[in-house]
């Protein structure tokens, strides 16, 4: 992966590992939503950093998970709407970051 989409990716996830270490620091079930929302993307950007080559792939497959947290926390919850607007712009990143290098592969010009 070249190196701005895989630092954009890697600065993502780590973006969402805090925002959501910031968001659910007082839920009264601290530990399972940071195992469940903090962990994976932590998880992620440690595997990314150590070159696993499917780190990307399982970003961009959880992103559409966290895209719909967002996406369903800015609608019914409007005390938190700003967290998941940025949750939703995170995880596009994400997506994007991860998407980037197949395709400027597919439609780069052959020579």
């Amino acid at each position: 992966m070249n190196t701005a989409p895989r630092t954009a990716l890697l600065l993502a996830l780590l973006g969402l590992a805090a925002l959501y270490v910031g968001w659910f620091i007082n839920d009264k079930h601290w530990l399972a939503t940071q195992l469940v929302f903090t962990a994976p993307p932590l998880a992620l950007a440690i595997a990314l950093q150590l070159g696993w080559r499917k780190a990307g792939f399982w970003a961009s497959v959880l992103a559409l998970g966290w895209f719909s947290h967002g996406v369903m926390s800015a609608w019914s919850h409007p005390e938190t709407r700003w967290l998941a607007l940025i949750e939703i712009a995170l995880a596009l990143l994400v997506i994007f970051a991860a998407s980037l290098p197949g395709l400027r592969a597919r439609f780069s010009k052959r020579r």
